[in-house]
């Protein structure tokens, strides 16, 4: 056993951009691990777009691996995810050029303290220098990358590598352990290059270690690792591994690396503050509704014991399960450190935290990322709309990035999310899981309309038929109010020429109409006020005057100029330096205001671009901004104001409406 393991599980979580070859690392090293046979690029992942999770055990120890998605839209499972980690394992490609891919990933790493290593996968491949590929990563964190590792080449093809820290050289042989090789001469400058820019940085955190590399003390390889473990523990430094997943190369050494230098879990509940002393503690980082075995939580368990059928939090655990992709084995009993999956809970969500008493005890657990783009979604089947509202319900437990909004203002049922893949992803889900299908398109626009000037109008509605008829006599007066004014009623009767009993009925027979107004959209900012009218001492009547509002309403609208407005959000476009100018020609482009630009508080080489921008103009925005920017750059909006459609807009809008309705 390792110095400072207890022999407790401990977890690493992978995470890493999209194609950067991370769920073939998950499955190498379960297969390394002999936990999986490795056939193909078979990966045991539940479903795309999810978490998946493989227990295994490494040269005797336990351990909970969790692959996480690597799209930036599905970056809400992997937040989540590190809350449960000893350890993560950010794999990245050999490409300097796409380095920025890692920044918004590490910087969550290091807002937490989460210890991290990074693995650079596909070194088969790789063309360039790492030494340039370190300097472009290194940009990206806020802690030293210090490298492990320096890649032996024939000719343009990676074929080894020598470990820094014990200064063996090892060549890969795919399919298998990397075989131990004489240190070539080709790569000695280099390796002493690299071997004493490692040790500087390990002395930046040791007195000891600094004084021997001062006196010309050659440190020993144990007190290298030991050195690298105490760091990695504190997130001081992020180790940099080399490999190639795809062909197993490196993997090995990476199970090596993370048995040695990963914190157990205690040292880890240390660190999130979670006192050693109580009851059992889970946390829950993610939950699945399968066909077969109903809800599934999975949790850290931090502390105590669990047992199955044991109650926690007020609900009792069905099942208790360690978990390969989406295969199951129940187990007995978890205990502190395991991750494990709690059967049937049905009450639990998301980022609760769980104990057999009920207490409540906080744990830091990420904020739900806020939606940057939607779709309005309607059952195909009429008769399945009930169903879709709970298969929705369900889906939003699972992924707390979803959510689910009914627009008053159009009538639709909008599902927004972290982008188009995101969407189109649960879209799928509905039909692969519920039976489900589901028409999603562009939701409509919130357009309303007011008016330019007033006027004043007569209206009558007098109708007889047998028994008594109806009768409802007014003049009102419709105005104008600022922008923002919303509606007002007023009455200005005199005389009793309309009973106080119908006044009020004249004021919902306007607001009724204001619904939908003369170019087919709700009505704002304006004021009508009732002063005068006539009344039947048998035939009037509340609908009768509601009607006559209407009647009036209906006339009086169109004489007023009337013209749409549209909304108008304030946006907060989050993006690296370099791409600001292209934001800010973005924002132009779909007809934003500039409102100015700033540093991005807290991220070192990041702007943060502020404009207003019609609603219209922001569906897919993110679509865009993502294409120019690696797909790193994000943005927040809250709605700001009302302002007019111009030109030719109004026309389309009208349109569209009419198309969706």
């Amino acid at each position: 056993m390792r110095d400072g393991s207890d022999g407790a599980p401990r977890c690493a979580v992978l995470v890493g951009p999209y194609l950067s070859g991370k769920s073939k690392l998950f499955e190498a090293l379960l297969a390394t691990a002999e936990t999986v046979a490795r056939k193909g690029t078979a990966h045991p992942v539940a479903s795309a777009g999810e978490l998946s999770v493989g227990h295994t055990s490494f040269m005797g120890e336990p351990w909970a691996l969790i692959d996480c998605p690597g799209s930036i839209e599905f970056a809400q499972e992997a937040r989540n995810a590190l809350m449960a980690a000893d350890i993560a394992v950010v794999v990245c490609e050999p490409v300097p050029d796409r380095a920025l891919t890692l920044a918004p990933t590490l910087k969550f790493l290091d807002d937490h303290d989460i210890p991290h290593m990074l693995f650079v996968n596909k070194m088969d491949t790789a063309t360039g220098s790492v030494r340039d590929l370190l300097a472009a990563l290194q940009a990206m964190s806020a802690h030293p990358l210090v490298l492990r590792q320096v890649p032996i080449r024939d000719g343009d093809t990676v074929s080894g590598y020598v470990d820094l820290a014990s200064e063996r050289a090892y060549r890969y042989q795919p399919g298998k352990p990397s075989a131990l090789i004489q240190l070539p001469d080709t790569v000695l400058e280099r390796e002493r290059e690299a071997r004493a820019s490692m040790l500087e940085a390990l002395a930046d955190f040791d007195d000891a270690l600094l004084e021997k590399i001062l006196e010309d003390v050659t440190p020993t390889p144990k007190e290298i690792y030991a050195q690298i473990a105490k760091d990695v523990a504190q997130d001081l430094i992020v180790p940099v591994m080399l490999g190639a997943a795809g062909q197993n190369s490196g993997v090995f050494r990476l199970w090596k690396a993370l048995r040695h230098d990963t914190p157990s879990g205690a040292v880890t509940a240390g660190r999130r503050k979670i006192n050693p002393q109580g009851d059992a503690l889970v946390q829950v980082v993610k939950t699945f509704h399968a066909a077969h075995t109903g809800k599934l939580s999975i949790g850290r368990l931090w502390r105590g014991t669990i047992k199955d059928g044991m109650a926690l939090g007020g609900s009792r655990i069905s099942g208790l399960y360690h978990m390969v992709g989406s295969s199951l084995t129940k187990v007995a009993e978890a205990v502190a450190g395991d991750v494990v999956g709690l059967g049937r809970m049905e009450e639990v969500l998301t980022g609760a935290i769980l104990t057999p008493s009920g207490a409540k005890e906080a744990l830091p657990f990420p904020p739900v990322l806020a939606p940057v783009y939607s779709m309005a979604i309607t059952a195909e089947n009429r008769a399945d709309e009930v169903k879709l509202s709970g298969a929705l319900h369900k889906l939003i437990e699972e992924d707390p990035a979803l959510s689910v909004v009914h627009s008053q203002d159009t009538g639709q049922t909008v599902l927004l999310g972290q982008g188009e893949i995101h969407i189109n992803a649960t879209i799928e889900k509905l039909a692969r899981a519920y039976n489900l299908k589901v028409n999603g398109r562009k939701p409509e626009v919130a357009y309303k309309e007011t008016i330019r000037k007033g006027t004043t109008q007569h209206a009558r509605h007098k109708r007889q038929s047998g028994g008594h008829g109806q009768f409802g006599d007014i003049h009102i007066e419709i105005q104008p109010l600022p922008r923002g004014g919303g509606f007002k009623y007023h009455d200005k009767i005199v005389g009793g020429s309309v009973p106080k009993n119908y006044i009020p009925a004249v004021g919902e027979g306007v607001k009724e109409y204001l619904s939908k107004g003369p170019l087919g959209f709700p009505v704002v900012d304006l004021s009508v006020t009732l002063f005068d009218g006539s009344y039947h001492s048998v035939d009037s009547s509340d609908m009768a005057f509601k009607t006559a509002a209407r009647i009036g309403m209906t006339e009086g609208m169109p004489k007023c100029d009337p013209y749409v407005l549209e909304p108008i959000f304030k946006v907060a476009i989050a993006v690296p330096t370099d791409y600001t100018s292209k934001v800010q020609r973005l924002v132009t482009g779909r007809r934003g205001q500039l409102l100015g630009f700033d540093a991005k508080p807290g991220w070192s080489g990041w702007d943060e671009v502020v404009a207003q921008m019609p609603e219209a103009e922001i569906h897919d925005l993110i679509i865009e901004l993502r294409s120019i920017t690696l797909g790193v750059g994000t943005y927040t909006r809250t709605f700001d104001h009302l302002a007019e459609l111009r030109g030719k807009v109004p026309e389309r809008a009208g349109a569209e409406t009419a198309a969706a309705s």
